[in-house]
């Protein structure tokens, strides 16, 4: 049976830090809160324990894991050769949600990489997370808590929905802020790329560097990546059971954009189908005479912050609600927008331009 820890994620009590810890040191797996969205973690270099997060999961083992530490020092336990590009952003963003790809540390196992000579690191802006990993004292691999393919957990109660008797533990503490996860650049490149845009916007990161990241199709969600140097870049992801239908807002017009969205569903409609409609707040009372319909708010078009938050709770509500298809508002890609779309894209579907 899995048991639950309640914890303040603020000021975590360190007792029951030390039992979640203990767990993991006997090679146990326990999903986590973090700033981003709730991980699954094992010890790094206990490859039985690693083994089961992707028996968990039901997750592909050619998937890398991200490796979590608590502080620089850490670092030298997973990866070498760090590049001066590597420790400017680690200066700058960590602890907080950006990844960086590095040359793997020989003890780190080949599981946990997906057979790659380089690994995913970085460190995670969160009490209760910092406090598991320091009480373990080691660095702990983790992925989303999660099924594979489905939305990624931003609270102990979508973690339990997915995982419960499958994980040895779940330590909850509450909603996590950004809701989707971190961003990742393979910072070995030349110029750095992006592997999977996230919490840190990409604007944010190329004036720490002074130059250009090159942001590939795959980053942007339109296809697959050929290989996974880090999670997020194969395989459908973030996907409900309900169909998505994503709506681009491309020309720059609210008003298409309203008219496309208000065209599709009512297609649906008029197929005698359920249909949701994940809006924005500045669009939903368009759509609210629409007959056989649900209306959802994901947040404010001017608030992409608070509509990344709220996109994978969103996603996961749709199942609950018995909808046949959910016709979805898209954002402009700049800054987090980027990274909402890339979800909402992995996610769909069908993707409709208005």
């Amino acid at each position: 049976m899995t048991v639950v820890f309640k914890l303040d994620p603020q000021q975590p009590d360190s007792l029951i830090l030390a039992k979640a810890a203990e767990i993991l040191r006997r090679g146990g797996i326990v999903a986590f809160p973090t700033e981003t969205v709730y991980g699954l973690g094992a010890v790094v270099f206990n490859e039985e324990a690693v083994k089961k997060i992707f028996w968990a999961k039901l997750r592909p083992p050619d998937n890398p894991l991200i490796i979590h530490i608590c502080d620089v020092n850490m670092l030298n336990e997973v990866a070498v050769d760090i590049p001066d590009k590597a420790r400017r952003l680690m200066e700058a963003f960590w602890p907080g949600p950006l990844t960086l790809i590095l040359p793997r540390h020989p003890r780190v196992p080949k599981i946990v990489t997906s057979g790659l000579d380089t690994v995913a690191v970085r460190m995670p802006a969160h009490p209760v997370a910092l406090g598991l990993i320091r009480e373990t004292r080691a660095p702990i691999a983790a992925p989303s808590a999660n099924l594979a393919g489905k939305p990624s957990p931003t609270s102990a109660e979508h973690v339990i929905r997915d995982l419960y008797n499958r994980i040895d533990a779940i330590i909850d503490a509450g909603e996590t802020v950004h809701g989707v996860e971190s961003t990742i650049i393979d910072i070995l490149a030349e110029p750095p790329v992006l592997l999977r845009p996230g919490a840190y916007a990409v604007e944010d990161i190329e004036k720490v560097l002074g130059e250009k990241i090159a942001v590939p199709e795959f980053a942007r969600g339109y296809r697959e990546a050929d290989i996974a140097l880090a999670p997020g870049m194969k395989y459908r992801h973030y996907a409900p059971d309900t169909p998505l239908i994503l709506v681009e807002p491309l020309s720059g017009s609210i008003e298409s954009l309203k008219k496309t969205i208000l065209t599709s569903a009512l297609k649906y409609v008029k197929e005698g189908l359920k249909v949701c409609i994940v809006a924005t707040r500045e669009t939903a009372s368009t759509y609210t005479s629409l007959p056989n319909s649900i209306i959802l708010e994901l947040g404010s078009r001017f608030n992409v912050f608070e509509i990344a938050k709220n996109l994978f709770k969103t996603l996961r509500s749709l199942d609950d609600l018995d909808c046949d298809v959910a016709v979805v508002e898209g954002v402009e890609e700049r800054g987090l927008g980027l990274a909402v779309m890339n979800r909402l894209r992995k996610a769909s579907k069908t993707v409709i331009k208005a």
